[in-house]
């Protein structure tokens, strides 16, 4: 199990000796490390029995995986979830599968499941009230149960390569990489997608070997290249949506984490502008990939019209793939679409709070912004 090991020594360097003391962060630091390092061999220790109990998934092809890729509050989770309704084609990755991508752990889970419905449910109970309260305070951001379609930066948390640990480390421009993964060495880059590589081909084998696996990971948005490389028959849905809306709210997610742990920092500081920076960079290099992929592998989905008519945005990526419509799935999509266009986000932000500015936008973005016709 692959695990940058410099990036990390690096992020507790910076973070523990680089900044001003505060005892709040080397709390949570202290405590990250503490739990990461305990998950990270609890998992390695259940991989490695795959091995010994499973090793058919070794063998499990990967073919033609569906990757959603923008930058995050862009629709990836509305994209995902309509598709996932598609069970007959696609199988998806839930919250549980991504903190435990192990075939032992999951048939486990599994098991404990069917054990807790033959008992009337207790597990389930008390797990849907730990959600609520653990989760609860982000469902108008981004609603999570364990599960329920998620992303697949949870598997990239075992590398360190993910834009998670800007959680709780700061130093984005330092550690660039982490949410940056096409910016690594190629050997670096052969290794992250080996690992992830064999994450998918845990998840088909225990539950769906001859369907598409469904990938949703916003972190991605730096990694296009590393996952075109890795899966050449691979097909990319990206969203494009208007900077000035996507850059303030991906920063505004990340804001109330940053004050629990550092609560010195202002809005409009540096740290804000370097996720900025971060996220505008993911703009410019998702522009650039759809050079470098052939069309026919290649969508992009424009958020007004996916927020606008869900169902006939989605109608479009089939007919665009080839992927003929279920008149099952058909059906899903048309109710899910037809509850989801009364939903309104409480989610408000500005680009202003976060110290950024339009121009900026514009220096950094005017291309783009002009190829979709999005106002300056």
């Amino acid at each position: 199990m692959y695990l940058d090991l410099r990036l990390f020594a690096r992020a507790q360097y910076l973070t523990l000796f680089k900044q001003r003391f505060h005892p709040r962060r080397w709390a949570y630091v202290c405590f990250f490390t503490a739990l990461y390092g305990l998950m990270w061999l609890i998992v390695a220790f259940g991989r490695a029995l795959d091995h010994l109990f499973f090793p058919g998934f070794k063998r499990q092809p990967v073919r033609e995986p569906v990757f959603i890729v923008a930058p995050p509050r862009s629709g990836t989770t509305l994209t995902q979830k309509l598709m996932s309704l598609d069970t007959e084609r696609f199988i998806h990755n839930t919250l549980y599968q991504t903190i435990f991508p192990c075939v032992v752990y999951q048939r486990g889970i599994e098991a404990l499941v069917w054990l807790d419905r033959k008992l009337g449910r207790p597990l389930e109970r008390v797990v849907t009230w730990a959600e609520r309260r653990w989760f609860g305070g982000w469902d108008d951001l981004h609603r999570l149960r364990f599960n329920q379609p998620e992303e697949d930066d949870g598997f990239f948390v075992y590398t360190f390569l993910t834009e998670a640990v800007f959680l709780l480390f700061l130093h984005v421009d330092e550690l660039w990489e982490a949410g940056f993964q096409d910016a690594l060495p190629p050997a670096k880059r052969r290794k992250v997608m080996g690992f992830y590589r064999s994450c998918l081909q845990r998840r088909l084998f225990t539950s769906g070997p001859d369907k598409t696996i469904l990938s949703k990971a916003t972190q991605s948005s730096g990694a296009v290249e590393s996952l075109l490389e890795a899966f050449p028959d691979a097909r990319f849905i990206t969203i494009i949506r208007h900077p000035y809306e996507s850059v303030p709210s991906h920063v505004s997610v990340f804001w109330p984490v940053w004050r629990t742990h550092s609560p010195e920092l202002k809005k409009d500081g540096p740290e804000s502008l370097a996720y900025s920076r971060l996220a505008v960079r993911w703009f410019q290099h998702l522009f650039e990939f759809r050079q470098k992929v052939n069309p026919q592998q290649y969508y992009c989905i424009d958020y007004r019209d996916l927020t606008r008519d869900p169902q006939g945005t989605l109608e479009q990526v089939y007919r665009h793939f080839g992927w003929p419509l279920s008149d099952t799935f058909h059906a899903k999509l048309a109710a899910a679409s037809q509850k989801q266009s009364g939903y309104k986000s409480k989610h408000r932000y500005t680009l202003e709070e976060f110290g950024l500015t339009r121009e900026y936008i514009q220096q950094e973005l005017g291309p783009l912004l002009d190829n979709y016709a999005l106002p300056r």
